[in-house]
C-alpha cells in the first residue's frame, strides 16, 4: 500500500511539474520577422577616381541595390522575445540581422546581429530598461517622423546622413530607459559606455528624447552628445576602423565611417552634439511634416583620441538641416509623397562654407499587406567648400559621391515583409 501510494505521490509532483513547465513556456513567445527589399538604380554622376588634372571624374551608373544602400528599407531579419515575469513584469530581448539581398552579405560591417542586439526587463507601470546595441533617439522619435521613414528611404536622406535620421546609427554598449505610454507621451535617455580604461568619458554616448502622438499631430525632440564621434558613433561596425583608419575621405559608401565628405574632414572632433525635433499632422488624405536638426563637431582637433585632421582645423563646426515634406494617400493601397530638405555646413578656421539643396520623390503600392512595389527619386546640388577643403559634391544618401555639384539618383524596387 505505501509502495502505491509513494507512486501516486511521484506522478503527482511530475505532473504538477510538467505543468507549471508547460505554463511557463506559455507565458513565452518568441517571433521571427524580417525585410527583404532590393530595387534597380540610377545616378547620373558616380566618382569614379581623379583626373590628370587632379579634378574628380564620375560616370552613369546602374546597378542593383540593397534596400540599405539605395532603397527604401534595409533589409533584416530578426528574432524579438517576451516573457511574462508576473506582477505586470516581462524579460524581453531583441536580435536582428542586416543583409544585403544582392549578394547575401552581412550588412553592418559584417555584424551577426548588427542592426540590433539587446535585452532587458519592461514593466507595464514604470518603463523598459534594455542593455545591448540600441537605437539612439534621433534616429528612433525624430526619424520616424521624417521624409526618410514616412516615404523616401535612403534618397530622403540629409546629405551626409550627418543627423542620422535614415536608422543606419545605433549605440553599442547602451543602457536605454524609455517610460511607459503616458496619454500618447513617451521619453526616454540612453548611456553607451566607451569602456575606456582611465576614462569614464572617453567614447561615451548619452542623450535622450520625448515624443507626443495625439490624434492627427506627431511631435518629437531629442538630444545627443558623443565623445570622440569618429569612434562612438561612426565607427560602431566591425570593419569601420580605428583612429587613424575610420575617416578615409574616400569616396565609398560605407554605412558607419565618417567617409561623407561633408563630414569626413571634422572626424578630429573631440565632442559631437546634436538637437533635433520634427512633426507631422493629418488632414484628409495629406500628411504634412517639418523636421530641424543642429549637428555641431566641437573642439577639433582631437587626432590622438578620436581621428585625423588633414587642415589642422580648430574651434566647432555646425551642420543644420530643414526640411518640409508632404504625404498624399490616394487609395489605401497608394502613397506617394515629396520633401525639401536645406543643409549648410558653417565655416570653420580657413575653411569656408558649403549648402545643399536637395528634393526627393517617393510612391509606394501595396500589392498586398506584406509586399510594396515603389519608385524613389532624388536631386541634389551642392556649392562652397566641403570639410576636405574642395569643391563641394552631392552625394544622395549613402550612395557614392558625385564627380560634380550635382547629382540625379533613381530607383524602382519591391518590399517584402514577414
Amino acid at each position: 500500500m505505501n509502495t502505491i501510494l509513494k507512486c501516486c505521490s511521484t506522478a503527482a509532483i511530475v505532473s504538477l511539474g510538467l505543468s507549471l513547465v508547460q505554463s511557463s513556456y506559455a507565458q513565452s513567445s518568441v517571433t521571427l520577422y524580417g525585410v527583404v527589399d532590393a530595387g534597380i538604380n540610377y545616378s547620373s554622376n558616380t566618382q569614379t577616381g581623379l583626373g590628370a588634372s587632379g579634378k574628380p571624374v564620375g560616370h552613369r551608373q546602374t546597378y542593383m541595390a540593397d534596400g540599405l544602400n539605395g532603397g527604401k528599407m534595409g533589409s533584416r531579419w530578426g528574432i524579438r522575445g517576451s516573457e511574462d515575469l508576473g506582477a505586470g513584469m516581462r524579460a524581453v530581448f531583441t536580435l536582428e540581422n542586416g543583409f544585403a539581398v544582392n549578394s547575401g552579405a552581412f550588412a553592418q560591417g559584417g555584424a551577426e546581429f548588427g542592426r540590433q542586439a539587446w535585452v532587458g526587463l519592461a514593466s507595464d507601470t514604470a518603463g523598459t530598461v534594455t542593455l545591448g546595441r540600441q537605437y539612439e533617439f534621433t534616429t528612433e522619435y525624430v526619424g520616424v517622423l521624417s521624409a526618410v521613414t514616412s516615404f523616401g528611404g535612403e534618397f530622403s536622406t540629409h546629405p551626409g546622413n550627418v543627423d542620422g535620421l535614415l536608422n543606419v546609427r545605433r549605440t553599442n554598449n547602451a543602457i536605454k530607459y524609455e517610460s511607459v505610454d503616458m496619454r500618447g507621451l513617451r521619453f526616454g535617455a540612453i548611456v553607451g559606455l566607451g569602456g575606456k580604461a582611465g576614462s569614464v568619458s572617453a567614447d561615451s554616448v548619452f542623450g535622450g528624447g520625448i515624443r507626443y502622438t495625439g490624434g492627427a499631430f506627431k511631435g518629437a525632440v531629442s538630444y545627443m552628445n558623443a565623445r570622440n564621434p569618429n569612434i562612438s558613433v561612426f565607427g560602431i561596425n566591425p570593419n569601420a576602423g580605428g583612429v587613424t583608419t575610420n575617416n578615409v575621405g574616400s569616396a565609398g559608401s560605407a554605412t558607419s565611417a565618417q567617409t561623407a565628405p561633408i563630414i569626413s574632414g571634422f572626424a578630429s572632433a573631440h565632442t559631437m552634439e546634436e538637437i533635433a525635433a520634427a512633426g507631422t499632422y493629418s488632414f484628409g488624405a495629406e500628411q504634412v511634416g517639418a523636421v530641424f536638426t543642429r549637428t555641431s563637431f566641437e573642439q577639433l582637433g582631437d587626432t590622438g583620441g578620436s581621428g585625423p585632421n588633414p587642415l589642422h582645423l580648430q574651434g566647432s563646426a555646425h551642420v543644420s538641416n530643414a526640411e518640409v515634406n508632404l504625404l498624399h494617400h490616394f487609395s489605401p493601397f497608394l502613397t506617394a509623397g515629396v520633401a525639401y530638405d536645406y543643409e549648410w555646413v558653417s565655416d570653420v578656421g580657413s575653411l569656408g562654407a558649403s549648402h545643399y539643396h536637395q528634393v526627393s520623390l517617393g510612391c509606394d503600392y501595396a500589392l498586398s499587406k506584406h509586399t510594396d512595389v515603389y519608385a524613389l527619386g532624388a536631386w541634389e546640388q551642392a556649392a562652397g567648400t566641403n570639410s576636405l577643403g574642395k569643391a563641394a559634391v552631392a552625394q544622395i544618401g549613402y550612395m557614392s559621391p558625385s564627380a560634380t555639384n550635382h547629382q540625379i539618383a533613381l530607383t524602382a524596387g519591391i518590399a517584402h515583409r514577414f
